[in-house]
């Protein structure tokens, strides 16, 4: 399904990269609210967030003011000018949202995941032109993704972004969820026409994170940040951790190095040639590496041994990755690349002997 888009045009918003929303996590009190959004307000940011509802992955966490934090985010429009937004689950959060004058809507990555809730926010959507954001799912599939951006779209929205926050992971690792930035190029190769946020909060969980984390969305060609602010972080009823002061928002912005992403690239075609020429010879070799595994399988069958032999297996694992090191790669990449050639060979030799 194509896609009809429009550009996101927002009233007051210069369409230069990046495109900046932020706000807390969590609309707590009529006065936390505005404070931090005249704070940021002064600081130039043109978009204000603020989670109305929160969905939370256990019960007994705080879980949203509710519609009582509706009358502040107009407040926060009428007093600052800021356009606002916030999320949405289900078709009673975008009538009310509606109703309060909310300018974006966006769906939140586990409202994403799930194909049902996706179709009915985009029933209650029918006949309006609002802005909506769409969240990466939890779970790093892209189809899914996109099947989100064809329900909303198919409703007649025409206006849309999708935000990068990140896939959760059982692993514990250096950020709360796994940027994977394949996964949002991809999507971008696919729906170029699509304007991406990034949403370092969400990614880092970290507040020291989310500097590092919008400069590399920027190096990306990723057209703006959606980042949680709140004017006293440490006191935040949800996700503290990861928000920053309007203050140190301002200061990390402002060290931002924006590439021109419209720059010509004709200089590059010598060097891209030669990895062209590259890419050939690695396909050329991959094949005679294949040619080779087949008669090894061949061999295999007329001696009745079984294809999946461990042991030469982790030979190649640990020697490649070695070699890899030593040639200026990760030890990590090697292994990912020689997984899926290892792969490739035992399919083919399974191939061969099933003949």
């Amino acid at each position: 399904m194509e896609l009809e888009l429009k550009p996101l045009a927002l009233p007051g918003v210069e369409p230069t990269r990046p495109i900046v929303i932020a706000g807390p996590c969590s609309a707590e009190t009529e006065e936390q609210v505005m404070t931090t959004a005249t704070q940021l307000a002064k600081k130039g940011i043109k978009i204000f967030r603020a989670g109305i509802w929160k969905p939370r992955t256990k019960p007994g966490g705080f879980e949203g003011i509710g519609v009582k934090g509706l009358p502040w985010m107009q407040r926060v429009k009428q007093e600052t000018g800021m356009l606002t937004t916030t999320e949405v689950a289900n078709a009673k959060h975008v009538e009310e949202c509606l109703k309060a004058g909310i300018d974006i809507l966006w769906i939140g990555a586990r409202t994403t995941a799930n194909p049902f809730a996706v179709q009915e926010i985009a029933d209650a959507l029918r006949g309006v032109d609002i802005p909506v954001l769409v969240k990466n799912p939890v779970n790093p599939d892209l189809e899914l993704w996109i099947g989100a951006l064809e329900r909303i779209n198919g409703a007649g929205i025409k206006r849309m972004a999708v935000i990068h926050r990140g896939f959760s992971s059982f692993d514990k690792k250096i950020y709360r969820n796994i940027p994977q930035w394949h996964i949002p190029i991809e999507l971008r190769r696919r729906l170029p026409n699509m304007p991406i946020f990034c949403d370092p909060s969400h990614i880092g969980g970290k507040r020291e994170l989310v500097a590092p984390l919008c400069q590399q969305a920027m190096d990306l060609g990723f057209d703006g940040l959606i980042v949680e602010s709140h004017c006293s972080p440490d006191n935040a009823w949800s996700d503290a951790a990861q928000q920053v002061t309007p203050d140190v928002l301002d200061y990390i912005l402002n060290l931002l190095v924006i590439r021109d992403v419209k720059q010509t690239t004709e200089s590059l075609r010598e060097l891209r040639s030669q990895i062209d020429e590259c890419d050939d010879q690695v396909i050329e070799i991959l094949a005679k590496r294949m040619r080779i595994c087949r008669e090894i399988g061949t061999f295999k069958k007329e001696h009745d041994m079984t294809v999946l032999q461990p042991v030469r297996y982790n030979e190649i694992l640990e020697k490649r990755g070695a070699q890899g090191t030593l040639c200026g790669m990760g030890a990590e990449f090697i292994k990912k690349v020689f997984v899926a050639i290892h792969e490739e060979s035992v399919r083919q030799q399974l191939e061969i002997i099933n003949q």
